[in-house]
């Protein structure tokens, strides 16, 4: 028989075997927030939404101020869905704070409290308003005194009729209705009305009108600021919201409202200042916008300041919230919650909704709950509430108590345990127990018992140490606790232990080449064996590095690596990893790979002159083998790319870390790089070194190509290619220019202080014409002067010609093309004659639009093509030389001919007889405007040839021998003495086959039979 806690305890375990997932106790979806209605609402219904999940589905109860809503006795109530609906509410009835309450089997939660009330307004009371007389020039106030209200006002006020607008001078306090004139003046004389609306309902009402007049005792006189408006001394401020200070002063004059902080600190910039500085806003308040605030007002009569201080305050807002607990019975439970806020949060705990206060097993302290011996009565839904003066927040879990006997039916014994001779193996057993049980062992049908080597663990593990074939067999753990007893059995199966054979061997090899290392062990062959590799800690992956890794081997005994084509960066350590189901080893081997050294380090100039650099280095790693050599390499603005220099010592061995690079170019910026070699290879270069300009020295190039010639009269111009900048040598690089008269002693000279002059003129009514000159072109920089050039004879600009060409003449050669002669000039020129140009333009256009063609040397005549046909073209002819043209001879005329026939011939035909081809075509007409038909032009070529062969004839038909062999193209133009006409379409005459041969000859031979019978007259004609 058992004990009715027992079956408590049963029913409950089956409960939680029912469904362990899904069954659980209350959790708060959505809980209901605070809540103001408009009363004056069309919709005449409230809203408290909750909204909760568990299973089974929880039962959803509603508290008013600590009562419950009884939903039957009241027909204006309603829970649908866990949400409670308030039918026509009533402010005295249904306002106060509400609270949702959800329970099922597992127990009860409470939601935050969420505040209802009603928003309204009612009518200001209809009583008249007394006259307020004031000064000219003196402040005022006028009071509002809204009417009973709930929910947040607004205000503003009317003046005549009209809304009365706020500026330095007038003010509305929207804390309490109040207009506030700084200083009245004779347009503010009228009524005042005061309006009043509610933000939540939008109402809005008017309160009756104040009258203000002026008194007529005389006009106020100045005074100092007096403080009217200013915001409380202490203003508690939530974290992350906006506050909105309010401070305006009356005065003469008007005072100016300057904000600041006592504390010196500047205001943040998220502050905002609004009617006329009269409001401070200061919106996302954090903790460091508290402190101590200040409003000045200032006239010039004196000053007054309003304090008050920010103080910050954050509602509470969870850091560490507790979770649902599944804990055995007898055991122990703690749960922690944490909140921020600002003041300090306090803790208090709720069990089912109940307050929860430390007793006999239960400890709370603050928040945390410690609860020692747990049973059953003891499950439930728990809650921690954290609350400070500014709000409350909830955090709930479940506590669920587990009393259950020993339970395999999840966690049975593994089946078959693998382990090696000499191994270890640990056999676990977990049942599902409640309270924990008491473990025993059995091997076969014996009790095990513990000794140096068996050991069992206080969570029921087995545990055996250097395993020997002895232990295999089966094994059953036992489990009881005072609900029950269970077991599980597995069997232990102990395997020979794997052994490495050939393992890697450490090696010494060369960039490029390639090596296996080898990895053979002996094993169990019933069990399956996994060869894998790392290389310095990683394992390599073979698809991925398949270019230098593949596994060798080909026997489950061999997991063998070849690298190929070794790279430096495949130095290190190799490992090769071996695992059966049994055990795991390893084997390792070393790496050395050598190859070109890698790049030297630090490169620096030491010392620099005009031609040298003093270079120093470290070495770089050799990888492996020693550097032999040093290259050191420059480069500067104006190489392509790093370049070789000449050092000392010329050759620079590996252990030499300073050389000296020299022929270096003066007032050059160089930078510099050292590459190593060994007698694997060259490596990489260093970085480079900083850049460093070489020291100034005396240019010593010369320009290259010195020259001249031509210009204007009386002028010698002497051309040069410029010095590259890099063999300048210095700054202040320019050209000294020389020259003389041939055959004189003295020299001229003229400095050009420009590096990029490439060109001097020399202009003087005493140079002669074409008179010869030596010229040398020197240089010089801030450091002195170069060498010059090699001498040179450069002649002196010509005189242009003086004399026109004479017995000019032009004919027409066809309607496109003329010919026109001349003879030089009659008399000497003082102007050398270089050649001739022709000057030629249509009688319709204009001389100036001319063209013009050049002859060179002595030539007396040219044709001019391109021309238009029946055109007059005038033409004249001018001697020229390098200093210009000379004088225009006579203008001669010359009319072009006519323009060829521009119809082509027609109605071609063509035979073929004999190797003969015979071509008929019509005549071509020419046009009035148009030269007569003097001849045909026949041009043919076989189709593979681009050479023409052309016959002429004065006929309309030709006579043409040529073979059959070949596809002929053929063409038809006439000539005329305008040029040649249009041509014919192409004519393709295709080769005649042997076949068309014979039947060719077939038809003459029996041409010539019929001839001789029919002269024998031996015939009839049907």
């Amino acid at each position: 028989m058992r004990l009715p806690w027992e079956l408590l305890v049963l029913q409950s375990f089956m409960l939680c075997l029912a469904d362990d997932y899904t069954l659980h106790g209350p959790i708060f979806i959505q809980e209901p927030s605070h809540v103001m209605f408009p009363l004056d609402s069309e919709e005449k219904k409230v809203k408290l939404s909750c909204e909760v999940k568990g299973n089974p589905k929880p039962h959803i109860r509603w508290k008013l101020n600590g009562t419950d809503v009884d939903i039957g006795m009241d027909f204006r109530y309603s829970v649908v869905e866990g949400s409670l609906l308030i039918n026509n509410p009533n402010k005295t009835q249904d306002a106060g704070m509400y609270q949702c309450i959800a329970t099922n089997s597992f127990g009860t939660i409470v939601s935050r409290e969420a505040k209802l009330q009603f928003a309204y307004l009612e009518n200001f009371k209809p009583r008249t308003r007394s006259t307020v007389s004031v000064r000219q020039g003196q402040g005022m106030v006028l009071l509002c005194g809204p009417p009973a209200h709930s929910g947040e006002l607004s205000y503003a006020w009317i003046f005549n009729e009209y809304p009365s607008y706020q500026d330095n001078r007038r003010f509305v306090s929207q804390e309490t209705g109040n207009l506030y004139i700084a200083k009245v003046e004779k347009s503010d004389v009228g009524n005042y009305t005061c309006v009043v609306t509610n933000t939540v309902t939008n109402q809005k009402v008017l309160g009756p009108p104040t009258p203000l007049i002026l008194r007529n005792d005389g006009v106020m006189g100045e005074y100092e600021p007096k403080i009217e408006v200013q915001f409380p001394e202490m203003v508690p401020t939530a974290k992350g919201t906006t506050v909105k200070l309010e401070c305006f002063a009356l005065g003469n004059p008007v005072p100016t409202i300057i904000w600041r902080r006592a504390d010196g600190k500047p205001i943040a910039t998220k502050a905002r200042r609004h009617k006329s500085n009269g409001i401070l806003e200061i919106p996302n308040f954090q903790q460091e916008d508290a402190g101590l605030y200040e409003c000045v007002a200032e006239n010039s009569r004196g000053k007054n300041v309003a304090k008050g201080q920010l103080t910050f305050y954050a509602q509470p807002n969870w850091s560490q919230k507790i979770n649902d607990i599944h804990v055995a019975i007898e055991e122990n439970v703690f749960w922690e919650c944490k909140a921020n806020g600002r003041p300090k949060p306090t803790y208090r705990w709720l069990k089912n909704g109940e307050p929860l206060l430390t007793r006999d097993r239960i400890h709370i302290e603050q928040g945390t709950l410690n609860i020692t011996i747990v049973n059953l009565s003891d499950a439930g839904m728990y809650q921690c509430v954290a609350e400070n003066k500014h709000g409350v927040i909830f955090s709930s879990a479940e506590l669920s108590v587990i009393a259950v006997g020993p339970d395999f039916s999840r966690t049975l014994l593994k089946r078959v345990t693998l382990v090696k001779v000499g191994g270890e193996v640990v056999i676990e057993c977990k049942p599902k127990a409640s309270p924990k049980p008491v473990y025993t062992w059995k091997k076969g049908r014996d009790v095990l018992k513990e000794n140096e080597r068996i050991t069992i663990s206080e969570d029921g593990s087995l545990r055996i140490i250097n395993v020997t074939k002895s232990d295999a067999g089966s094994y059953t753990c036992i489990a009881t606790n005072h609900f029950g007893t269970a077991s599980s059995t597995g069997n232990l199966v102990v395997k020979d232990p794997t052994k490495v054979m050939v393992p890697p061997s450490s090696m010494d090899v060369t960039v490029g080449e390639s090596i296996v290392l080898p990895c053979q062990v002996t094993h169990d062959h019933s069990l399956n064996i996994v060869f894998t590799w790392s290389f310095n800690g990683r394992l390599i992956d073979f698809d991925r590095d398949g270019d230098h890794f593949e596994r060798v081997g080909g026997q489950d005994s061999a997991g063998d690596l070849m690298i190929r084509n070794i790279q430096l960066k495949h130095a290190g350590k190799y490992v090769c990893m071996v695992q059966t189901s049994v055990d795991r080893l390893s084997a390792a081997a070393d790496l050395i790979v050598r190859g070109p050294p890698g790049p030297p380090e630090a490169v620096t100039i030491d010392e620099i002159t005009d031609t040298t650099a003093q270079l120093s280095w470290r070495p770089g790693p050799d990888n492996h083998s020693p550097v032999t050599m040093y290259v050191i390499q420059a480069r500067t603005p104006f190489s392509v790319g790093w370049q070789a220099v000449n050092t000392v010592p010329e050759l620079i061995d590996g252990k030499t870390f300073t050389a000296t690079v020299v022929g270096l170019n003066p007032w050059v910026e160089y930078e510099f790089r050292t590459v190593a070699a060994n007698v694997i290879g060259i490596g990489e270069p260093s970085r480079p070194s900083e850049k460093r300009r070489t020291e100034e020295a005396l240019p010593e190039v010369t320009p290259a190509n010195v020259s001249g010639g031509g210009g204007s009269k009386s002028e010698l111009v002497i051309t040069w290619e410029t010095v590259p900048e890099e063999l300048q040598n210095g700054r202040g690089f320019g050209y000294v220019v020389a020259f003389r008269p041939y055959g004189k002693m003295i020299w001229m000279l003229t400095v050009l202080a420009s590096a990029d002059a490439s060109r001097y003129v020399f202009r003087n009514e005493s140079v002669r014409p074409f008179s010869p000159f030596e010229v040398k072109v020197g240089v010089f920089n801030n450091k002195g002067e170069g060498p010059f050039s090699p001498t040179t004879v450069v002649y002196s600009a010509e005189e242009e010609p003086t004399k026109p060409p004479a017995s000019i003449f032009a004919r027409s050669l066809s309607a496109t093309d003329i010919e026109v002669f001349w003879a030089s000039p009659m008399e000497k020129n003082r102007g050398r004659i270089q050649g001739y140009e022709v000057k030629y333009w249509r009688h319709d256009d204009k001389e100036e639009n001319a063209r013009k063609i050049r002859t060179i040397g002595n030539q007396t005549s040219t044709k001019i093509t391109n021309l238009k046909g029946s055109a007059l073209y005038h033409l004249a002819v001018k001697a020229y030389n390098s200093a210009g043209t000379g004088p225009s001879s006579a203008t001669v005329n010359v009319t072009t001919r006519k323009p060829p026939p521009s119809q082509p011939p027609g109605n071609i035909i063509w035979n073929s007889s004999d190797s003969k081809i015979i071509l008929n075509w019509d005549q071509v007409k020419a046009l009035d405007n148009e030269s007569e038909v003097k001849g045909y032009k026949v041009l043919y070529r076989w189709s593979r040839q681009s050479s023409t062969s052309v016959i002429e004839t004065n006929k309309t038909s030709v006579e043409l021998s040529l073979p059959f062999d070949e596809d002929y193209i053929i063409e038809i133009k006439p000539f005329s003495d305008g040029g040649d006409g249009s041509s014919s379409e192409q004519i393709r005459i295709p080769k005649i086959s042997t076949a068309e041969k014979v039947l060719e000859l077939d038809v003459v031979l029996a041409a010539h039979h019929w001839s001789e019978l029919k002269a024998t007259g031996l015939y009839t004609l049907k």
